[in-house]
This record gives C-alpha cells, structure tokens and sequence, in this order.
C-alpha cells in the first residue's frame, strides 16, 4: 500500500510529498510519536517547500542572467560609489512592486553588469520573472520576430515581465526602427514593471545616443520617471582581479 501511495503521489507531481513520505518511512524512530495531523502537516509543508525551489530554479533559467551573480557577493570595499545602505533597499524589492527603474552607469568593468544580475536573482528568489538582454541582442530578438510574425508576441512577453535588464545601452547609434521599438517597450512598461539599464555612458548623454528628439523625450522621460540611480567610479575591478564583470 506505501509503494502505491508513493506511485500516486509521483504520477500527481506531489513529488515533495512522496520524497518527504519516504524519509519519514526511513526513519521511523523520528516520526512515529507525532499524531497523523502533524505528519500530513510535514508532508505538504515539504511539498510547498519543493515547488517553491523550482519556480525559482526555473525563474532563474529563464532570466538568462550573464553573470552567476549573489548579493552576498558584492563588493562594497572597492572606492566605486557603491553604497551598502542603498543596495540592502533595493535587494528587498520594494522598488519592483512600486514599477520604479534603475539606472546603473559608470565606467567599463566597475561592476555594473555583476550589480544588474545579482538584483534581477533576488528577484527570481522572491517569485519574479525577470529577463537579461544586451542591447544588441534585444535589437536582433525584435527584428527576427518582425520577420517571423511574431513581434506582437514578443512585445507581450517583455511587457509581462516583472523586471527587464538592458545592458550596453547606449554602445551603438540607434536607427528609426530600433528606436519606434523601444518605445514599445518602454510605454509598456510605464508603471506598470519595473526596468534596469546599464551603460557606460551617463544619463546626461542618453537623449543624444537615442538619436530623435522627440522619441528621446518619450523614452527617458518613462524610465527617468521616479527611477534609482547608481553612478559607478573608479578603475576597472578586472584588473584588480577581485572579480570578473564583462559590463
């Protein structure tokens, strides 16, 4: 009868429960003297336990993060402007829930993109879906799906997202189509989710890479809007060999 129970419990996908159910049949010594409510109680907790695990596992596979990032990897010692009492705010996540953005700058290799992906996995952590992007490859993504028909798909998608992570904004000229796409992208997401750019150059010089006034206007005015800002100083940490960045 337990080897069947434990068939069924695997066939419905309660396979935190079966695994939970099979440590107690294990160890009987450890489990016998509690009354059957608080055994099922241990079950089902293990079993919320497990899914949570996965969503997380599979929020994180799905963000496509370059970085393996931790925020109990950053480092706050190096003289970068990095302030320790603003990331522990923003690794709470409020700041996700209110559809505020980020906006990270500074210099090639002072730790940007590290940053970026160890706050879009905490996200993941807290049941968020977030997605990474290059510029370049986000540009290549929406140009494919216009070709393949998909493009109202995608724009759907990157609109549902709880946190979207541009990187090397700002890198290369933008042409008329990229920038009638971002401002999809970013109307959007107006205050609806919650949005991080990263780029070398700083803020003051965004309206002139985006290249038309008008659709300029637009876009920084939606991710200005109420937005954090993290400007970045110093050399670069590559070379100091505290830890690989490739922002």
């Amino acid at each position: 009868m337990i080897e069947q129970t434990l068939n069924q419990l695997r066939q419905l996908k309660l396979n935190g429960m079966a695994s939970a159910l099979q440590t107690q049949l294990e160890q009987p010594g450890t489990y016998e003297g509690l009354a059957f409510a608080e055994r099922l109680q241990l079950l089902v907790d293990h079993e919320d336990q497990a899914r949570h695990q996965r969503k997380q596992e599979r929020l994180t596979s799905a963000a496509q993060f370059k970085l393996k990032a931790h925020a109990k990897d950053i480092d706050y010692q190096a003289a970068r402007g990095l302030q320790p009492s603003q990331m522990a705010s923003l690794l709470l996540c409020d700041w996700l829930k209110k559809a505020q953005n980020l906006l990270l700058t500074g210099p090639c290799g002072t730790g940007k993109t590290y940053i970026a992906c160890a706050l879009g996995q905490q996200a993941c952590l807290k049941g968020y879906s977030v997605k990474y992007y290059r510029l370049p490859r986000l540009i290549l993504a929406l140009t494919q799906a216009k070709a393949d028909g998909s493009y109202s798909r995608l724009l759907k998608t990157i609109a549902g997202l709880n946190l979207l992570i541009i990187d090397d904004w700002g890198l290369e000229p933008l042409n008329a189509a990229t920038r009638n796409d971002l401002m999809e992208i970013m109307d959007d997401r107006y205050e609806q989710s919650a949005t991080i750019i990263i780029s070398q150059l700083p803020t003051e010089q965004w309206y002139e890479a985006i290249g038309d006034n008008t659709l300029a206007d637009a876009i920084l005015d939606r991710l200005m809007h109420n937005a954090h800002r993290i400007n970045l100083k110093g050399e670069s940490m590559r070379k100091k060999n505290e830890f690989l960045d490739p922002s």
